[in-house]
């Protein structure tokens, strides 16, 4: 090792220290994130690299967003470096004294990287990272429309609670029926042939006239019998249409995301690998490779298991054991894409599964499991299984895997 550079990041710039071989501290100072000072910063890196016959190490606490024009621009220029997670960075630079500055922060992180077999962050793909921002957007939407739909059925419950046991809630027919028809006033107003050509016509998937004529039968009907604890021309009949259209949008948009991500991944080893299991779809195949990323940077299975927060947390002080528990440091959103694929598994009928047989193993045993104990027994199973497939390229197979 000759020099190490050392950088504190925070918002919009970083502190900077770069040792030499003796540990003695050459340069203490500040780097904006522009691109003047990156450009600076790789003339005095080459002046190093041309004096000491090697890149210098570079080691700097990932903070989330504001390292990433860090990041950026040591892949634009090829540098290999050390991003340490802030928990391991904390353990390490620990002491019994210390003033906490960026500062001092930066020295530390210099120091203890002469002491510390640090190991240079793997660098991925750029298709994992376009698959992990599909994959977050996704998510958002997702919650946006869960919120949505919460108030919307707040508002219905005034308007016209009919309507959620009529249709299909989240429906596109539903959708378009609360647009069109946000109170019972509204659907009396007009007769059965106007309303099953309205909604014939604004309907965007394919609705039969006699379904059409059917509905517009069972809406009336409906809108004769109810009594809504709002009139027709409250301004939260307004609201629940936008809430609806709103809703619509972001269903479409996420259909969208889908098969983008289809279109990214259709071809690469790991969405073959994963759609060959049964109980997983598109879209699941999909956000589980957007929030794994590239699984040759993981050792083994157990560095998949703790990076998903499934490894086992264990406390024994003298006569005091606590139960064991899963640690849960790890990907919360890939944790909770797993969780919900394994219940969809179980409600699933279709392929044989050997994860469905294990978690019934798991419950029918003399002292049989919980039913979230058991899930993540699966899960855990499903990891092992998917590092395997995944590194040699394997598809699955029910006979080989139950064997």
């Amino acid at each position: 090792m000759k020099h190490v550079i050392a950088l504190d990041v925070s918002k919009g710039k970083s502190t900077m220290v770069i040792y030499d071989s003796y540990r003695r501290c050459e340069f203490e100072g500040e780097l904006n994130h522009t691109r003047v000072d990156f450009e600076r910063l790789h003339t005095r890196m080459k002046e190093i690299t041309k004096l000491d016959g090697q890149v210098p190490e570079i080691v700097f606490e990932a903070t989330g967003i504001y390292s990433k024009p860090v990041e950026s621009f040591l892949k634009d220029y090829g540098y290999t470096y050390s991003r340490m997670n802030p928990l391991e960075a904390n353990l390490q630079m620990a002491k019994m004294r210390r003033h906490k500055t960026d500062r001092s922060d930066a020295h530390e992180l210099a120091k203890t990287h002469f002491k510390m077999e640090r190991e240079s962050t793997y660098i991925q793909d750029e298709y994992y990272e376009q698959m992990r921002a599909l994959t977050r957007y996704y998510d958002e939407i997702d919650e946006e429309m869960i919120l949505i739909k919460s108030r919307m059925h707040a508002i219905l419950h005034m308007s016209f609670p009919e309507l959620e046991t009529l249709l299909t809630p989240g429906s596109a027919l539903f959708l378009n029926v609360v647009q069109l028809y946000p109170h019972p006033a509204l659907v009396l107003a007009h007769s059965k042939t106007v309303i099953k050509n309205r909604l014939k016509t604004n309907t965007k998937k394919n609705l039969s006239l006699a379904r059409a004529e059917a509905k517009a039968i069972e809406l009336l009907a409906a809108a004769k019998n109810s009594y809504p604890a709002i009139k027709c021309t409250d301004v939260r009949c307004d609201q629940v249409r936008d809430y609806a259209a709103r809703i619509a949008d972001l269903k479409e948009k996420k259909e969208a995301l889908v098969k983008q991500m289809i279109e990214l991944s259709k071809e690469r080893k790991e969405y073959i690998v994963l759609r060959s299991i049964p109980g997983i779809g598109n879209s699941t195949a999909c956000r589980l490779i957007g929030e794994m990323g590239d699984i040759r940077r993981f050792k083994n299975a157990k560095q998949l298991n703790a990076y998903v927060g499934i490894d086992i947390m264990r406390y024994q002080s003298g006569n005091t054991q606590y139960r064991d528990r899963i640690n849960k440091r790890g990907n919360k959103h890939l944790r909770k894409i797993l969780y919900f694929m394994v219940c969809a598994m179980l409600m699933a009928k279709g392929k044989p599964n050997h994860f469905v047989d294990y978690y019934y193993k798991l419950k029918t045993q003399p002292q049989r499991k919980p039913h979230k104990v058991a899930i993540i027994a699966c899960i855990n199973k499903f990891l092992k299984m998917t590092f395997q497939l995944l590194t040699h390229g394997i598809l699955y197979d029910y006979k080989t895997a139950t064997n």
